[in-house]
């Protein structure tokens, strides 16, 4: 009997504002020799990552079609989808549900080019993506040059060497779209390590497994949040509310020594990749002294804002009681009810940080993140991620400039590895 015919599909999309200027890059390659078969990128207009990521997947698949189509006819065809985007492969692997009105029919549409037993999809860490990822980056470039991207003035293949292997894929096995059977041997085989691939023992001096805030390396890279909360302004220590809607203070000078202390222990750890900050003053100042240290970029997030305290803002517990006490027993016994004046309530919190949470987790699986931002989206994710109650929210303690961290895995688990983390200040 003949073998199916295997081929890899490496896609990726971006968005430079999401929504913003956007275009996708996707790459078919042979598994045996590691050949770059076709090449496909295209400026799409505005457009948001996961659209982008989706049209990448689309010209993927049509890519690999186009090259055996007597293959994909009579199912002599097996293709393997390798992307950094949890969100898409999870969603085409039938883990996820598709909830975004954008999304749906782009799914179907990507569904619809190969039959589902003959395609399953595997995460892979952004920096084994950097082939459709460069094609991506080429595509907006072109876009914002007001021309579309033209495979002769690519140079994607050049910047991204592939190693040739003659390590083959694995067979398909499992339920259609299911990645999980041979997946190791699948990422072993693409990255050339024939050691992985057979069981046998790395070599001596290989790097050993990674602990503390790395991940399981079955499960592959999570996406790791470092969550640091601000440092102190002049209302910290009197306790005041202050919000998204109030005067937006500066850090003081506690605040600026405590931004400063912090950076000097993320940088002796250095596992952080990436910072993204809340638009409030003082993550952003916070931010900056990390980045300074790091020689890192801060990415702005408008969803890790703090919560609009309404009339509250800049009073302390007290003068809330003793001005709006039905308004503040009712915050107190609700997570639906809303500060006096127009404040938002916990429950609208809780869904713009999960909205927010969405989009940087499948924007930066496989890396650790800094998120600088505040005490009500920091405990809305802890609480998001051990499942409890809206009520968790006031047994938590978070002082300024503390680190919590929580990882997102590829299998939709969720792991809180640290709380409150206060040692880098003493």
């Amino acid at each position: 009997m003949t073998q199916p015919r295997q081929l890899v599909i490496e896609a990726d999309g971006g968005s430079r504002g999401n929504p913003g200027p956007a275009g996708y890059g996707a790459v078919v390659i042979d598994p045996v020799t590691g050949e770059t078969l076709a090449e496909a990128a295209e400026y799409i207009g505005v457009a948001t990552n996961n659209v982008a990521e989706y049209k990448g997947l689309i010209a993927g698949l049509k890519a690999a079609k186009a090259l055996l189509p007597d293959a994909s006819a009579d199912g002599a065809l097996r293709v393997r989808v390798r992307m950094d985007s949890k969100l898409v492969v999870e969603q085409m692997s039938g883990r996820w549900k598709i909830k975004h009105p954008d999304m749906k029919p782009l799914a179907a549409e990507a569904a619809r080019i190969l039959p589902a037993s003959a395609v399953t999809y595997e995460w892979i860490p952004r920096e084994q993506n950097k082939h459709a990822d460069r094609l991506a980056n080429e595509a907006m470039d072109a876009g914002k040059r007001g021309r579309q991207w033209e495979p002769s003035s690519s140079t994607a293949a050049l910047d991204t060497p592939r190693p040739s292997t003659t390590a083959v894929l694995p067979p398909v096995s499992g339920p259609p779209g299911d990645a999980a059977a041979g997946a190791a041997k699948a990422r072993a085989a693409m990255s050339a390590r024939p050691e992985a691939a057979t069981g046998a023992a790395p070599a001596a001096g290989a790097a050993a497994p990674q602990v503390g805030w790395a991940a399981a390396p079955d499960l592959g890279a999570p996406a790791t949040f470092v969550l640091l909360r601000h440092g102190e302004t002049a209302l910290t220590p009197e306790k005041r509310f202050s919000g998204s809607g109030g005067s937006d203070p500066e850090l003081s000078a506690t605040g600026r020594d405590q931004a400063e202390r912090i950076a000097r222990s993320l940088a002796a750890r250095g596992t952080i990749e990436e910072i993204v900050s809340s638009p409030l003053r003082r993550c952003r100042e916070t931010a900056a002294a990390v980045a300074a240290r790091l020689g890192l970029e801060v990415r702005i997030e408008d969803g890790l804002r703090e919560t609009d305290f309404g009339a509250w803002e800049g009073l302390t517990f007290a003068e809330v009681r003793e001005r709006y006490g039905p308004d503040l027993d009712a915050w107190l016994a609700s997570a639906k009810a809303a500060p006096t004046g127009g404040g938002e309530s916990f429950a609208e919190v809780a869904r713009r940080v999960a909205a927010t949470r969405d989009r940087l987790t499948a924007r930066y699986a496989g890396r650790t993140v800094l998120l600088v931002t505040h005490v009500t989206p920091i405990k809305t994710l802890v609480r998001l991620a051990l499942g409890a109650p809206p009520e968790a929210m006031f047994r938590m303690e978070l002082s300024a400039a503390s680190v919590s961290a929580v990882a997102y895995y590829s299998d939709g688990n969720v792991s809180l590895r640290l709380l409150n983390d206060t040692s880098h200040l003493r």
